[in-house]
C-alpha cells in the first residue's frame, strides 16, 4: 500500500484537449470494498476521468495515487467480435494472458453464464454479454473494477440484477468499484458513493445526502422524475435471461 489508504485517488485533477478543458480540479477516491459511481451530461469528462483511473492518460495538472500492486479489471460498454471469428464465451475468457480453465470457470459461474461457455460469443444475448465482459474484468481477483455504463442494452429485469450482481462480487470479494452510469433511478440506490460531474465535480456524497442537491437536480436538467430513489424489494433472483433460478417467488416483486 502506498502513502494512501485508499485504492486509487485523484486529487486536484485538471485536463485540457487542445486548449479546451475538459476536467477543472476533480478530487475524488475509492476504497476496498466501495462503489463509487460517476453521472453527468454526455461531455462531462466521466469517460476522461475512468482513463485517467485505468492510467491510459495522464492528467496536465493535479496528482493521481494507486494502492502498491493495485490490480485492476476493466469492462467496457461493449465490444465487437467479428462473425467469422470461432470463438466461444470460455475461450474468449481464457485469451486473458495468464487465465486458467478453472479461473474462467469460477468467473462464469460468479456472474452465472456458466450455460453459455460453449456458445459462440457473437450469438449471446445483450445482458449475456455485458456479464461476460464483467467476468472478464474480474479475473485475477482485481482490487478495482472500473464499469463503463454495465447495463448498456439489457433490459430492466437485466439492469437489475447486474447491479445486485456488481453489489455481491463487491462484498463477497471486497474490492473497489467505480463505474459511469446512466440508469439514475437504479444506480442511486445500488452505489455507496455518487459523483456529479460536469467537467468540475457539482456535488458529490451518498445517494440520501445528494438527492435533493440543487446542483444535482441542476445537472440532470429538469428530469425530476429521475431524482427518487429506486428501490425493489423481491424475494427471488433471475438469470440473464429472466428465469426464476432461486427463492420463494409466489409473492411477486414490489417496486417503489
Amino acid at each position: 500500500m502506498s502513502d494512501t489508504q485508499h485504492l486509487i485517488e485523484l486529487e486536484n485533477v485538471s485536463l485540457s484537449f487542445s486548449g479546451h478543458s475538459v476536467l477543472e480540479k476533480v478530487s475524488f477516491s475509492v476504497d476496498r470494498g466501495e462503489i463509487v459511481t460517476l453521472i453527468g451530461p454526455n461531455g462531462a469528462g466521466k469517460s476522461t476521468v475512468m482513463k485517467i483511473a485505468l492510467g491510459l492518460l495522464s492528467p496536465d495538472e493535479g496528482q493521481v495515487r494507486r494502492a502498491a500492486d493495485i490490480s485492476i479489471g476493466y469492462m467496457p460498454q461493449k465490444i465487437m467480435i467479428e462473425d467469422i471469428l470461432p470463438l466461444t464465451v470460455r475461450n474468449f475468457l481464457k485469451l486473458r494472458p495468464g487465465t486458467t480453465e478453472d479461473h474462467v470457470t469460477d468467473v462464469m459461474d460468479l456472474v452465472r453464464i456458466a450455460h453459455v461457455g460453449d456458445s459462440p460469443v457473437q450469438r449471446v444475448s445483450g445482458g449475456e454479454m455485458q456479464r461476460v465482459l464483467m467476468a472478464r474484468a474480474l479475473l485475477g481477483h482485481p482490487d478495482l473494477i472500473v464499469l463503463d455504463e454495465p447495463v448498456q442494452g439489457v433490459d430492466i429485469t437485466g439492469q437489475e440484477e447486474i447491479y445486485r450482481l456488481i453489489s455481491r462480487i463487491r462484498s463477497e470479494r471486497n474490492c473497489g468499484v467505480l463505474m459511469i452510469s446512466h440508469d439514475l433511478h437504479m444506480v442511486m440506490a445500488g452505489t455507496d458513493k455518487v459523483i456529479c460531474l460536469n467537467r468540475h465535480i457539482c456535488c458529490s456524497g451518498a445517494p440520501e445526502n445528494i438527492q435533493d442537491h440543487p446542483e444535482y437536480h441542476a445537472l440532470l436538467g429538469g428530469r425530476t422524475e429521475a431524482v427518487a430513489l429506486y428501490t425493489h424489494n423481491h424475494d427471488h433472483h433471475h438469470d440473464s435471461h429472466g428465469n426464476v433460478v432461486d427463492g420463494d417467488h409466489g409473492e411477486g416483486c414490489e417496486h417503489d
